[in-house]
């Protein structure tokens, strides 16, 4: 069977999210091959959407390498998230369907739920997910895969900390549905224009080093070797 490109692609930026490929580490043809149990021909396809995407970087007498960028790109991206989140929560308020509210009020009684018994990786996973959500009930594909990419490069470059209020933050979120539920476009932008600017003050700059290592484990990426998921799970 041979493994799509996408599951490829996949794998790869999970594990430089995550650190298992340091910045500036280079990425060659053969290890990943090895690493994730497929031909050269999906890898090399996925490096080259990667590269496109800003997690990889192709340096002369090098090859690809796992890019490494500045604190003023990182800083950028969290700037046109807090610009992009609120046009696609406008979108929703005018394009949602009854299964998106559904998920959404779901989603927004579990967070209260967890935010109450303080259960802080719940609430990241729950709020990762109402995020995702809410991106795709704008009906627009290409903002959906937007901010798709954004939380991926964030969530590489930024540490981020745990609310400091959670329950509040998760009413805002309630707040930003009951709006989208309405329709009212302008209220839902306005609402999550300023839940995004708020979320800013929580990230803090990842600074690649031993910390960083640290964070990795002892995982020895040139002797592991990882299956890639064929399925159609959400990413």
């Amino acid at each position: 069977m041979r493994i799509p490109a996408q599951s490829v692609c996949t794998a790869i930026r999970d594990d430089i999210v995550s650190g298992v490929f340091a910045r500036g580490s280079r990425l060659t043809e053969e290890l990943l091959a090895r690493r994730y149990g497929v031909s050269r021909v999906p890898v090399r396809e996925a490096l080259r959407t990667l590269e496109s995407e800003g997690f990889v970087t192709t340096r002369r007498h090098a090859g690809a390498c796992v890019a490494e960028p500045t604190e003023r790109e990182a800083a950028d991206l969290l700037e046109v998230r807090t610009l992009l989140e609120p046009l696609g929560a406008a979108r929703a308020a005018q394009r949602r369907t009854e299964a998106h509210l559904k998920v959404l009020r779901g989603l927004v009684r579990l967070g209260q739920e967890r935010a109450r018994r303080n259960e802080g990786e719940d609430l990241r996973s729950l709020g990762s997910w109402f995020h995702e959500t809410l991106a795709q009930a704008s009906g627009s594909p290409g903002l959906t895969a937007l901010l798709t990419q954004l939380r991926h490069k964030i969530a590489w470059m930024y540490a981020v900390e745990q609310a400091a209020r959670p329950a509040e933050a998760w009413a805002e979120h309630g707040a930003i549905v009951d709006a989208v539920a309405r329709g009212d476009a302008e209220r839902a932008r306005a609402l999550t224009a300023l839940h995004a600017e708020r979320a800013v003050a929580a990230h803090r700059l990842r600074r690649p080093g031993p910390e960083r290592e640290r964070e990795r484990g002892p995982e020895r990426v040139r002797t592991s070797q990882r299956a890639v998921n064929t399925g159609s799970g959400r990413h």
